[in-house]
């Protein structure tokens, strides 16, 4: 079997997202936002046709995700690999607090996908967790698959799954909340990925 399409939807807004602070693995709730930001989404991505619907465990992307699932029946995985980046000492703090406590810290991440904050890991290393999960789908479905996670997880697997070269990576904008990126393949092609849709939203 092989996909022939993966859509990845980031999670609706948070309340740490409405405040300004940095989540990575914090469980911070949906707001009620967030929640009809997934509602409006979802007629959206069911024309997208998807059969399987993967989710990251936090609570955030879960949520959004069965929204989605409620409405359409369709069955739904939970996997830790689609988790956010753990940004370590970072988690919980506003950017100003990041900026006082680790002055450059902010522009170094943003510019170098190798770099992890303070006991936290690379955009690089969540790419590679997230990947593993995209080759064991592409062997076991076909058709399209929805991979409902996190900003910055969507943004590095999109740029690995592009096969584009790491020091190009931060080209790639952020996904605003419950806005997906759609990766297709051509068919009878060589089976690489191709960006069709990016950060696109109802």
């Amino acid at each position: 079997m092989t996909l022939s399409r993966i859509l990845l939807w980031r999670h609706g807004q948070t309340e740490h997202n409405a405040s300004g602070h940095w989540q990575g693995h914090l469980d911070s709730p949906l707001t009620e936002r967030g929640r009809e930001q997934a509602r409006a989404a979802t007629p959206a991505l069911l024309a997208y046709e998807p059969h399987l619907v993967v989710a990251s465990d936090l609570r955030r992307a879960t949520d959004t995700a069965k929204i989605l699932v409620e409405a359409s029946g369709l069955p739904l995985r939970l996997d830790k690999r689609l988790r956010e980046t753990d940004i370590g000492d970072w988690q919980g703090l506003t950017s100003a607090q990041v900026d006082a406590g680790y002055p450059g810290g902010i522009k170094t991440w943003q510019s170098d996908p190798t770099w992890s904050p303070p006991g936290g890991e690379s955009r690089v290393e969540v790419a590679t967790r997230a990947h593993e999960l995209v080759n064991e789908l592409d062997e076991e479905q076909d058709g399209t698959v929805l991979l409902c996670a996190h900003g910055g997880l969507i943004t590095a697997l999109t740029a690995q799954l592009l096969t584009m070269p790491v020091s190009l990576w931060p080209q790639l904008g952020g996904l605003s909340n419950c806005h997906w990126a759609v990766l297709g393949r051509r068919p009878g092609g060589d089976g690489r990925w191709r960006l069709l849709t990016y950060n696109a939203g109802a």
